[in-house]
C-alpha cells in the first residue's frame, strides 16, 4: 500500500519528537557532569529548554492532524541518549568528544527539520510550516554555537590538561 504525504509528515514528525527526547537526555547526562566548561554548560541548559518547546510544538502539530508522538519511539531514543552521553565519560578527552558528537547531534536535526518542512509543505501544512521553522532556527543557533565554542573548548582543554588538572568534563 503506498503512503501518503500526510502519512509520511505524520511519521517524520513522530521521529523528531523522539528526537528532542533524546536531545533532553543526552545533554542533561553531559550537563551533569559538566564542571570547567561554564560556558557551554549553560548553552545546553538552555537548549534543553528550547528542546522541550520543540518537542511540544510537534506535539501541537500531531494534536492537529489527529494523532500524537509514539511513547515507545521517545523511550527508545531517549534509552539511546542516555547511553550515547555515558559512552564517552570514561574518556579523558570526554568534553572533546561530546563537543564533536554535539555539533553532529546538531547538524541531523538541522536536516530532520529541513525535511520535515519539506514534508509539511508537500502535505498542505501551512500552518507547521512556522512551528518547524521556529525549532529550525533554534537548532541552528546551537550548532553555531557549538561550532564557534570548538576552538574555546579546545584550547580549556589543553590549559586545564597540561596543568594537571581535570580537563575531561
Amino acid at each position: 500500500m503506498a503512503s501518503s504525504a500526510q502519512d509520511i509528515y505524520i511519521t517524520g514528525l513522530k521521529n523528531a519528537h523522539a528526537l528532542e527526547t533524546q536531545a533532553v537526555q543526552l545533554l542533561e547526562r553531559q550537563i551533569e557532569r559538566i564542571e570547567n566548561y561554564p560556558e557551554m554548560a549553560a548553552r545546553m541548559k538552555s537548549h534543553v529548554e528550547e528542546s522541550r518547546v520543540q518537542a511540544q510544538r510537534l506535539e501541537q502539530i500531531l494534536e492537529r492532524h489527529g494523532t500524537s508522538h509514539s511513547a515507545l519511539k521517545d523511550f527508545g531514543t531517549g534509552l539511546m541518549g542516555n547511553l550515547a552521553a555515558m559512552a564517552h565519560a570514561p574518556m579523558q578527552d570526554e568534553i572533546l568528544k561530546n563537543t564533536f558528537a554535539n555539533y553532529a547531534f546538531e547538524h541531523f536535526e538541522i536536516a530532520s527539520y529541513r525535511a520535515l518542512m519539506e514534508m509539511a509543505q508537500a502535505a498542505g501544512d501551512q500552518e507547521g510550516l512556522g512551528l518547524l521553522q521556529q525549532s529550525l532556527q533554534e537548532e541552528v543557533q546551537m550548532a553555531e554555537f557549538v561550532g564557534q565554542s570548538l576552538p574555546q573548548t579546545v584550547q580549556r582543554y589543553i590549559q586545564l590538561e597540561t596543568s594537571g588538572q581535570k580537563s575531561g568534563i
